[in-house]
C-alpha cells in the first residue's frame, strides 16, 4: 500500500466495470457506455474514437491499431489493423531515388490507416451496439471542440515547427503559429464531419469515395505514390496471440508485424535469474532488465517484418533452449560491451487502453500514430492526419522489414493480456513506440517480482537502453544510477517520461477489478 502522506494514486476499484485510459473523457466515454448497455468492445472503440479527438497527436483515424481480446469464458483472440505500403512502393523506385534510409515524416513515410475497419469489424463480430451509435461522443467532441490538456498541450508544443511544415497541417493544429494551450478548446469540423459520415455508412465512408480520394489525392500532391485502390484493398485480420510463461502466469501478445515478441523474449530471458521480492529500484534487477532487452532488439530487428512476405521464426525464438542461449551472454554484474545497441530511439506517441465490463469480457486496446503528430501531413478536407508507419521500413534488399508493395511494417504498438491458468487475468498495455516491450517487462516484473499492485507497478521509475545509453526517468534513485554506471552502463536522463500506461486486473473468485492509469499522462481509471 502506498504512503498517503506522499503524492500519488490509489488503485481504483470496481465491480460493474472498469476503463484505463490516457484521458479522462475516454475513460468517461468508456463507462458511460458500459452502463448504457454496452460491452468491453463497445467501450474500447467509443474510448478510442474521443481519443482520436481529444488526443490528436497521439492517435487519430489516419493511424493503426492492435487488439487483444478475451470474451469471458473464450480463449484470447487478436487483432491486427496495421495499414499497408501503397502497391507502388518497389524497393527499387527508393533505391533509384537515392533514399537509403525510410524518411519519419512526409509522404513515404505514410502507410495506409487501418483504424477505422478494427474498429468497425470488432464490434460488428464481438459488441453489443451499433458502431455508429459509438462514434458519437467524438462526434461532439470534435464539432463543439475540447479542452487540451496539461500532458497533451505539453507534447504539442514541442512540435509547432514540425506542425508549421505543410499549410493543411499548420491550419488544423496551429493557431497563429502557436500550439494550442491547456485550458484552450481545440475544435475539429473536418474530422467531426468525416466520423459522421463513417458513423452513417460504415468504414466504406473512409476506404471508399470522396474521402479516399481526398486523402489520395493530398499524399500525391507532397510525391507520395498512394492511390485510392490502395485505401480500398485495406483489410485487417484476426491472428492467434503469442504467449509465454513467466512466474506462473501466461503474458500474451499479438504476434509480428507486431514487437510483441520482444517483449515475450525479454520475460523468457529474465525468467531464468531469482528476481522475486526485489525492489523496483534495485540495480541489479534493472540492470538484468536493460541486458535481456538489448538482446531482444536485436532479435526484433533481425526478424520481425510481414509475416505474409517473410518466414518469422517465432517458435524457435520463444524456445526455452534460445532463451538460455542469449542468457549466457549476460553477466549479472556487468554490462555488455560487445553486443552492439538496437537501432531504436525513445518515442512515446500512442494511446493505449484497457477495459473490463461486468461480464467479465476484457479488451487491450492500442491505437497509434507513431510518432508525434505522424507523419506531419493532414488532408485538411477530411481533417484526416496520417500515420508514419513506413518510415519502420529499412531501404535494404532481401531483409525482412525491406519495403515493399503491400507490405506491412515492424510495429510497434502492442497491446498485452495476462492470464492465470488460461483464464484473462489483466488486460494491460503500455505506450511508447519503441519503449513498449522494456514497458511491459517493467509493469509485468513489477507486479510478480516486486509485489506492487496495479497502480504502483505503473508508476515505477523506468530505464530503457537505446542509442548506445540507458536512459533513466528522473524516479531513479541517484544511488541506483550510480549503481548502474558502475556496472558499465554509459547512463543519462531520460530528459522527458517513459511512455505511459493502463491496466486493470480481474480478480476471477470475486469479481472485484482493479484499475490502474499512468501518472505520466492526463487520463485515470474508472471504475463503478
Amino acid at each position: 500500500m502506498r504512503d498517503f502522506e506522499l503524492p500519488g494514486r490509489s488503485p481504483v476499484y470496481g465491480t460493474g466495470g472498469m476503463a484505463a485510459t490516457s484521458h479522462p473523457l475516454a475513460s468517461l466515454t468508456a463507462i458511460e457506455t458500459l452502463r448504457s448497455g454496452g460491452n468491453a468492445v463497445d467501450a474500447a472503440v467509443a474510448a478510442a474514437a474521443v481519443l482520436a479527438v481529444v488526443e490528436p497527436h497521439m492517435t487519430g483515424i489516419g493511424g493503426d491499431c492492435f487488439v487483444l481480446y478475451a470474451p469471458q469464458g473464450g480463449g484470447i483472440v487478436a487483432y491486427n489493423g496495421s495499414g499497408r505500403s501503397p502497391e507502388a512502393a518497389e524497393i527499387g523506385w527508393y533505391v533509384a531515388k537515392g533514399i537509403d534510409r525510410m524518411p519519419v515524416i512526409g509522404p513515404h513515410a505514410v502507410t495506409v490507416p487501418g483504424a477505422v475497419e478494427a474498429w468497425d469489424r470488432l464490434v460488428r463480430d464481438h459488441g453489443r451496439k451499433p458502431f455508429g451509435e459509438l462514434l458519437a461522443p467524438a462526434i461532439r467532441l470534435a464539432a463543439d471542440g475540447a479542452v487540451v490538456h496539461p500532458r497533451v498541450a505539453w507534447d504539442w508544443a514541442g512540435c509547432e515547427r514540425l506542425l508549421a511544415q505543410t499549410p493543411e497541417t499548420a491550419a488544423l493544429y496551429l493557431q497563429g503559429g502557436r500550439a494550442w494551450r491547456a485550458g484552450e478548446i481545440h475544435r475539429q469540423e473536418a474530422l467531426s464531419a468525416t466520423l459522421a459520415a463513417i458513423a452513417a455508412d460504415g468504414p466504406s465512408a473512409f476506404y471508399e469515395g470522396e474521402a479516399a480520394e481526398r486523402m489520395a489525392a493530398t499524399l500525391a500532391a507532397y510525391g507520395g505514390l498512394h492511390r485510392v485502390a490502395d485505401f480500398a484493398a485495406h483489410r485487417g485480420n484476426y491472428v492467434a496471440p503469442i504467449a509465454t510463461a513467466y512466474r506462473g502466469h501466461e503474458i500474451y501478445e499479438c504476434p509480428p508485424n507486431g514487437q510483441g515478441l520482444t517483449a515475450l523474449l525479454m520475460f523468457n530471458i529474465l525468467a531464468g535469474f531469482d528476481l522475486e521480492g526485489s525492489d523496483p529500484a534495485d540495480p541489479r534487477r534493472l540492470h538484468l532488465e536493460a541486458e535481456a532487452g538489448r538482446l531482444a532488439y536485436r532479435e526484433r530487428d533481425r526478424h520481425i517484418a510481414d509475416p505474409d512476405g517473410a518466414a518469422i521464426p517465432v517458435d524457435a525464438l520463444l524456445s526455452e533452449g534460445y532463451a538460455a542461449e542469449l542468457r549466457r551472454h549476460i553477466d549479472p554484474n556487468r554490462a555488455m560491451t560487445a553486443l552492439l545497441p538496437a537501432r531504436v530511439s525513445a518515442s512515446s506517441d500512442t494511446v493505449y487502453l484497457a477495459v473490463v465490463d461486468g461480464d467479465g469480457n476484457a479488451i487491450s486496446f492500442i491505437n497509434s500514430l507513431f510518432a508525434m503528430f505522424g507523419a506531419a501531413i493532414a488532408d485538411a478536407r477530411t481533417g484526416v492526419l496520417f500515420q508514419n508507419r513506413g518510415s519502420a521500413f529499412v531501404v535494404e534488399r532481401g531483409h525482412p522489414n525491406a519495403i515493399g508493395p503491400s507490405k506491412r511494417s515492424l510495429h510497434t504498438i502492442m497491446p498485452g493480456m495476462m492470464a492465470k491458468d488460461g483464464a484473462a487475468v489483466m488486460p494491460f498495455g503500455v505506450m511508447g513506440g519503441h519503449y513498449q516491450p522494456f514497458g511491459h517487462v517493467h509493469l509485468i516484473a513489477g507486479l510478480l517480482d516486486c509485489g506492487l499492485d496495479v497502480q504502483g507497478a505503473i508508476d515505477a521509475p523506468r530505464i530503457f537502453h537505446f542509442g548506445g545509453a540507458l536512459a533513466l526517468e528522473a524516479g531513479i534513485p541517484a544511488q541506483t544510477a550510480d549503481a548502474l554506471a558502475a556496472m558499465g552502463h554509459a547512463v543519462c536522463p531520460a530528459g522527458a517520461p517513459l511512455g505511459g500506461g493502463q491496466a486493470v486486473a480481474i480478480d476471477r473468485e470475486t469479481g472485484v477489478l482493479v484499475g490502474g492509469s499512468d501518472p505520466r499522462k492526463d487520463g485515470c481509471a474508472l471504475g463503478y
